[in-house]
């Protein structure tokens, strides 16, 4: 009998491991709020006026926001040159007054969450951890060509791959997207949340985020209204406006209030900061058509049809706002945007065209051939990119050999599992394989110094599905 116990107490431990449901207490503001641990994502949905939804995320996610920003305290100032009283001064100069009322309330109901759970951050805090891609990825880099003409290059986020798709290119003829997110593993392996979000005007949407973010971030996100939305950075992009609008307050707009495509457009390019510079893949599901947004500072160019596929792996289209807001080369094949651009256009192009789906989108999110050197490969070049098994590193995104960066999680939908506000998601590497932290900074011990305290294991866990709460 004792042992029969202890088996069934290890098979309750297991199943608490994979997946651990937990309702909020009673509280107004915590409403039907909930948290789910699963696969190695945390799971939240949220309801109600900003400051409730807030209030529900800092609660809810308290610890690991606490964390977020302990790691970016850490980190910034070795990887920046920028400590944390600078971000938070940077939030207080000119990002806070350009965030929309409804979202400082749920910045402000976020911080009573975390205050409830014990922990002291304030506004200021929140507003800079939004702006974590922007500011020192743009407002760094323009500070220091100020002071030195060339010193902020290679300095814009080479972050992410991606495509969306319809009509003859997919299985169905319908919508699919997908994309993986790339970024310094000591942060995408905390870039763990699925947050479900019905806010009181405006459309319900899922996204993956991390921690206390009130947008995606990496933007992979899917809306009530049948918007569906992602982005690949454009790598070597210059140019940040301090006196126009976060763009991660206009991503969280158009996630939340785009019925359309142009919809979607509108909001992205009016008074545009620059921040974050991407090209934006943007589908219409009651129209099924699809676009690019390649927007940069100044230029913006827009790509839309119904019968295409359009790619994203941090390269630029235009020549005009490649020749004046990016210092890319275009001719460069040994690059990892152009090297990933290649494979992505033969596996979405060519090899898969007509067969797109969520099944074919996970396996061109973990695919691991490098067309440069045409072979299998763990490197920069792979769409599921490894630039910590790279003795190259990544010079167009300013990272040295080995460093540990590079595909940190996936997310693949179809207009038919949108159209029930479902997408699959991929925690750690989405080809499957573990990133180990005590290996990798005993080989490369060089990094322990600036990511030894909080560079931790990131395991790939199996894809699950996500649905939007009722």
């Amino acid at each position: 009998m004792k042992l029969k116990i202890t088996f069934l107490s290890l098979l309750a431990a297991g199943a608490l491991f994979y997946s651990c449901k937990t309702k909020a207490p009673t509280d107004s503001r915590l409403g039907n709020a909930t948290r789910e641990d699963k696969n190695g994502w945390i799971y939240i949905h949220l309801a109600g006026a900003p400051a409730d939804i807030g209030y529900q995320h800092g609660y809810l996610v308290a610890k690991e926001i606490d964390t977020m920003i302990k790691v970016l305290q850490y980190y910034l100032p070795p990887s920046s040159g920028k400590d944390w009283a600078f971000y938070r001064g940077a939030a207080q100069r000119f990002i806070w007054k350009k965030i929309d009322k409804e979202y400082q309330d749920e910045i402000k109901g976020m911080v009573d969450g975390l205050q409830a759970k014990g922990f002291k951050y304030d506004t200021l805090d929140i507003a800079a951890m939004n702006a974590y891609y922007e500011l020192p990825g743009y407002y760094v880099p323009m500070l220091m060509e100020k002071e030195k003409p060339g010193s902020g290059d290679n300095r814009a986020p080479g972050n992410c791959s991606a495509f969306i798709a319809t009509g003859s290119y997919t299985k169905d003829h319908k919508i699919v997207i997908a994309h993986n997110n790339w970024t310094d593993y000591i942060v995408g392996e905390r870039w763990n949340v699925i947050a479900d979000i019905k806010p009181a005007k405006g459309n319900e949407f899922l996204m993956d985020t991390g921690p206390g973010f009130i947008h995606s971030g990496d933007d992979f996100l899917i809306t009530k209204s049948g918007i569906l939305i992602t982005e690949t950075t454009i790598t070597q992009f210059k140019g940040y406006d301090t006196t126009k609008t976060p763009e991660f307050v206009r991503a969280r707009r158009a996630a939340q209030y785009s019925n359309s495509i142009d919809d979607a457009v509108k909001i992205m390019t009016t008074d545009n900061n620059g921040g974050y510079a991407n090209d934006w893949l943007i589908g219409d599901t009651k129209t099924n058509e699809v676009a690019k947004l390649e927007l940069g500072l100044r230029d913006f160019k827009l790509w839309r049809s119904k019968d295409t596929a359009f790619i994203g792996t941090n390269f630029a289209s235009d020549p005009k706002l490649i020749k004046e807001e990016t210092t890319f080369d275009v001719n460069d094949k040994t690059t990892s945007p152009n090297a990933r651009k290649k494979r992505m256009e033969q596996l979405v192009h060519v090899q898969y065209k007509g067969k797109l789906d969520d099944s074919t989108g996970k396996a061109i999110e973990g695919d691991h051939f490098d067309a440069l050197n045409n072979k299998s490969a763990y490197d920069r070049c792979v769409i599921d990119g490894h630039v910590d098994q790279d003795p190259l590193g990544c010079k167009e995104f300013h990272e040295g050999p080995f460093f540990p960066m590079g595909a940190v999680q996936g997310k693949v939908t179809t207009a038919a599992l949108a159209g029930k506000m479902q997408f699959w998601a991929h925690m750690g590497h989405p080809g499957g394989d573990d990133f180990l932290a005590a290996p990798f900074l005993k080989a490369h011990p060089e990094y322990a110094k600036t990511q030894s305290k909080y560079l931790r294991d990131m395991k790939a866990y199996p894809w699950t599905l996500f649905s939007a709460s009722n």
